[in-house]
């Protein structure tokens, strides 16, 4: 059903009013865990490699690992035509991946500088350096290890490399320092949810599938379960995100599928609750997992461009409510609204196994209604998508017996 959009005094009225509530907001408590960020935000040394088209190999300094210095490789693209000084993005890679040239390309040709690193102490075509840092296994990931070896672990080096890769852009003489943004696709979505946390110079930020909440439920349960207590507290202390996603302070993105093997919608939900502002939901049913199925989605591109380049923002949905048998929840929008569906499952267990419906539901004079389907018990949210395909999400909610 096609939706009438607001009228213009109303929507400026409110942007207005939500500007002016986000400027009185007292800043985000951010919490930095073992991550010396005074260090992290100088500029690292850096070395150029081969250019092929519109990317560029360079390798820059990362933190020491077991007493020796280290390098992270990275693909550095930029827009094809013009000076700049341009927008630009870090693009966080995922687990058994590595610096994408493609994904850094895209973004060039979208018009911004980017910088696709490597987290996982490879250089080109996965080939293991010399001194680069640890690698991205579980076993790495996971291991026993004190707070003093903190330092040690895969998390802080993959952190550190993405925050001194802020760095190394911020420093280049074609981007607009004050226009760098951050995506990360699953292992690179948990690393971006961190970084956020903790770098506050970032103005966007679109974590793929990654969340916190790791040791309560996740693909990994059987990891957590191994641990000790102490040693399950420890790594969620110094390394999960839910500890720092209340200290981010710029625009977020949460994209996300109903059935992500890895990253459960639970977890998820608590996790993108810490953020103290403003949240934007992308939750599609079933949404595949994967590098390529990661940095797909349309609303990557608009959210970012809505932010530096002054597009449309993707349609914001306010808080579900129950009214009557109905989910409900307000629509902002500044571009005409297509399509609104309730979205359910009347499964329980796994999230990863649940079966999910879909169902249309009316969008008019600024709300998103759907119909909740009478079986007990059942978990519901809705979507609207806009008029170019973006689809934005609602929290889902649960209904019990």
């Amino acid at each position: 059903m096609r939706f009438q959009p607001l009228h213009v005094l109303t929507l400026t009225f409110l942007f207005v009013l939500g500007t002016a509530n986000a400027l009185r907001a007292e800043p985000p408590v951010r919490s930095t865990g073992p991550w010396k960020m005074e260090a992290l935000k100088k500029t690292p040394q850096a070395t150029w490699g081969e250019t092929k088209g519109l990317v560029r190999e360079v390798y820059y300094e990362g933190e020491p690992y077991k007493g020796k210095p280290t390098r992270v490789f990275a693909y550095f693209s930029r827009p094809k035509d013009g000076t700049g000084p341009f927008p630009a993005m870090l693009l966080v890679h995922g687990g058994g991946g590595q610096a994408f040239a493609e994904w850094a390309n895209l973004w060039a040709e979208r018009g911004y500088v980017a910088l696709a690193m490597d987290t996982a102490g490879q250089g080109p075509g996965r080939k293991r350096l010399e001194d680069g840092g640890p690698d991205q296994g579980d076993d790495a990931k996971f291991r026993d290890f004190t707070d003093a070896e903190a330092p040690e672990m895969w998390t802080y080096h993959a952190v550190a490399a993405v925050v001194r890769g802020h760095s190394f852009l911020a420093a280049q003489p074609e981007v607009d320092r004050e226009k760098i943004g951050i995506t990360g696709i699953s292992w690179g979505g948990y690393l971006t949810c961190i970084v956020s946390g903790i770098d506050d110079r970032l103005k966007v930020s679109v974590p793929v599938y990654g969340c916190g909440h790791l040791a309560e439920n996740s693909t990994w349960l059987s990891r957590f379960e191994k641990m000790s207590p102490e040693q399950r507290a420890r790594w969620t202390k110094f390394f999960d995100p839910g500890e720092y996603l209340a200290g981010v302070s710029c625009p977020i993105l949460f994209v996300n599928g109903t059935n992500d093997f890895a990253y459960p919608l639970d977890s998820y939900q608590k996790s993108y609750r810490h953020v103290k502002g403003p949240v934007d939901l992308c939750v599609t049913v079933r949404m595949p997992h994967g590098h390529q199925q990661g940095w797909a989605p349309k609303e990557i591109g608009l959210f970012a461009d809505s932010v530096f380049k002054g597009g449309a923002p993707l349609a914001r949905l306010g808080k579900l409510e129950t009214v009557e048998g109905q989910a409900r929840a307000s629509v902002l929008s500044k571009t005409p609204i297509a399509r609104g569906q309730l979205h359910y499952t009347t499964d329980t267990g796994a999230w990863q196994k649940r079966e999910w419906k879909s169902l249309d539901a009316t969008v008019r004079d600024g709300i998103v209604a759907g119909a909740i389907p009478g079986d007990r018990p059942i978990v519901y949210y809705l979507t609207v998508t806009d008029d170019r395909g973006a689809v934005s999400s609602s929290e889902h909610a649960e209904m019990g017996k």
